[in-house]
């Protein structure tokens, strides 16, 4: 009988491309990946691999076993679900992909809400961008990712991922408390020739940006760049810069700054998403459900909503 542990190798390969990138992701080094696929080779009595430049290629009949591959993971996880539903509590370890504003909004209420209804569930958080999140999440990298999408940027969609709206947030441009040329911005419009502070290239968010500058007809002169949302007000309420902030920033804390409405009063979606063979677990519906009761708290002016 085919090793399973091995036949997920040999998926992640198919997924990631090299065995370095296996080996990281699966915290092994690349001889034992790469002993390990040869053990597999060895296995099935045909050829698994090629060299393909420094990189390798799966063989059809590689390809063959990872569609098996996906079937087996995805019926074990089931299995594991539902046999984990037969319990009324939530066990084990939950492991939950962030985006930043929320890690600082909700998610330490909600550890301690976990902690207090679920003792036994071990929940471990790690920060990641949403795009990143949920690739990792629909390749068992995560159990549960919370994650953002932003007006006319849709989330990528992954096969076997669910998605449960959980709050939306409002989208504002974040000026300068007072003083020259700060205070004579009263549309996004004004901004066009202070300094801009925005996330990195390839954030959705930062695409977004862009848009929200190009349509109202200049392009940002973007200073600063750094995905520390908690930096963007800093460098705000400093007089250093404009931001567009999402309102969750100011849950945990009001930013001394101005916040000027964008046309069209923009928002952006907040989500869960997770496999479908997670989603009945004790320990993701505990999850989901302690989120839903927090934000549901939540109060001010600039607090989510449904």
């Amino acid at each position: 009988m085919l090793d399973v542990r091995r036949l997920r190798l040999l998926r992640e390969l198919s997924l990631r491309g090299t065995l370095a990138e296996v080996a990281e992701a699966l915290h092994q080094s690349p001889s034992s990946v790469s002993q390990q696929l040869s053990q597999l080779e060895r296995e099935v009595g045909v050829p698994l691999l090629r060299k393909a430049g420094r990189r390798v290629q799966l063989t059809p009949a590689a390809e063959l076993l990872v569609s098996h591959t996906d079937v087996i993971l995805q019926r074990l996880e089931q299995a594991e679900s539902e046999v984990s539903a037969l319990g009324d509590e939530a066990v084990g370890t939950l492991r939950v992909a962030v985006f930043q504003s929320a890690a600082l909004a909700f998610m330490p209420q909600l550890l301690a809400d976990l902690a207090v209804r679920h003792p036994r569930l071990r929940v471990t958080m790690t920060q990641r961008e949403p795009e990143d999140a949920l690739y990792e999440t629909w390749v068992r990298e995560f159990d549960l990712v919370v994650a953002e999408q932003y007006p006319g940027h849709a989330a990528p969609w992954h096969p076997e991922l669910d998605r449960d709206p959980l709050t939306t947030d409002a989208l504002r441009l974040a000026v300068p408390p007072s003083g020259d040329p700060w205070s004579a911005i009263e549309k996004i419009e004004d901004a066009a020739h202070v300094p801009w502070v925005m996330e990195p290239q390839g954030a959705a968010s930062r695409h977004w940006a862009l848009q929200m500058c190009r349509t109202a007809g200049f392009e940002p002169d973007v200073r600063y760049e750094t995905a520390d949302l908690q930096a963007h007000v800093a460098l705000v309420e400093t007089g250093n810069a404009v931001a567009l902030l999402p309102g969750l920033m100011g849950v945990r804390r009001a930013p001394e700054v101005r916040m000027v409405d964008l046309p069209g009063a923009p928002r952006r979606t907040v989500f869960t998403a997770t496999r479908a063979s997670l989603a009945d677990t004790a320990s993701v519906a505990a999850c989901r459900a302690s989120l839903h009761r927090i934000l549901r708290t939540l109060e001010g002016a600039d607090a989510p909503r449904e």
